[in-house]
């Protein structure tokens, strides 16, 4: 069985992160580590939450984990609160990515054209160096806007997508793709550059005019959970697409739907269904 270790925060209550993450990769067959980098009572788009920082216990957690000789077939991050949390991931990887070990990096820190609250400039920087060590990284436009350094345009059309796309290769990483992409009314996706190949995919779905929490940490996990089954880069991006879809069709179909975060359990059965499983 393929071992994973996903490094991101986790929330008590709300469907984000590692409540997200964990159940999905075990869903696809993978067994999952988690390295939490902060615990919330709820995530925050809860009006009160509590947090406690885990910053301190990542090396000790890492060094433990060294001393085993705990290996991962992947490594992926998530939601990195810090610059001091990025430096230590950046010591993770270097201490556990093998000859195959896939890295895999969601640079959270973004959306609409603006940095969540408490990033800046400098923090989108230094996850761009981050970036530069991955196999695959998952940005929304906005955050490689900021990753590049570049002013975030909403009106953009394909050409610019695929500049963009070579751009995020360009600071180092092997592969890029770019969620939330809409180049036709009434249909959102994923488009995709390979610079080992010299590639580009793309693929598109229905678009449905609402916004849920969570739902590109879902489509971050289930890319994963794929690519782990044996399922190509493209193959893997146009499942996420496609059961993130399904999450949210679940989500609008539930009269007591929750503000926090989609029904992606429901969808689970449709996500195994199309992932190749091994034989009993």
């Amino acid at each position: 069985m393929k071992r994973i270790m996903t490094v991101q925060d986790i929330s008590c209550v709300g469907k984000c992160s590692l409540t997200v993450a964990l159940p999905i990769i075990s869903a696809a067959g993978v067994e999952c580590g988690v390295l939490p980098t902060a615990v919330l009572s709820t995530h925050t788009a809860f009006p009160k939450f509590t947090f406690r920082d885990l910053t301190d216990e990542i090396e000790p957690i890492s060094n433990t984990l060294k001393e085993l000789d705990i290996g991962f077939d992947a490594i992926y991050t998530g939601y990195l609160g810090s610059e001091r949390q990025l430096a230590l991931v950046d010591k993770f990887f270097e201490d556990f990515k093998g000859e195959n070990t896939l890295i895999v990096i969601d640079p959270v820190m973004a959306d609409n054209g603006v940095l969540y609250k408490g990033f800046t400039e400098k923090f989108a920087a230094s996850m761009a160096k981050l970036c530069s060590k991955a196999d695959l990284i998952i940005p929304n436009l906005t955050e490689a806007s900021f990753m590049l350094g570049i002013e975030y345009n909403p009106d953009y059309n394909e050409d610019y997508v695929r500049y963009v796309l070579k751009k995020l290769t360009e600071l180092g990483a092997k592969r890029a793709a770019l969620t939330g992409i809409s180049l036709k009314n009434g249909e959102i996706g994923v488009y995709y550059y390979d610079s080992t190949t010299d590639s580009y995919y793309s693929y598109f779905n229905e678009y449905l005019p609402v916004s849920y929490h969570g739902t590109g940490d879902i489509y971050a996990s289930a890319t994963l959970g794929a690519l782990m089954r044996g399922m190509s880069y493209e193959d893997s991006l146009s499942l996420a697409t496609d059961f993130t879809l399904e999450c949210m069709k679940y989500t609008l179909a539930d009269e007591n739907r929750r503000f926090y975060g989609v029904n992606f359990e429901e969808a689970l059965p449709f996500y195994i269904s199309r992932i190749p499983m091994p034989a009993k």
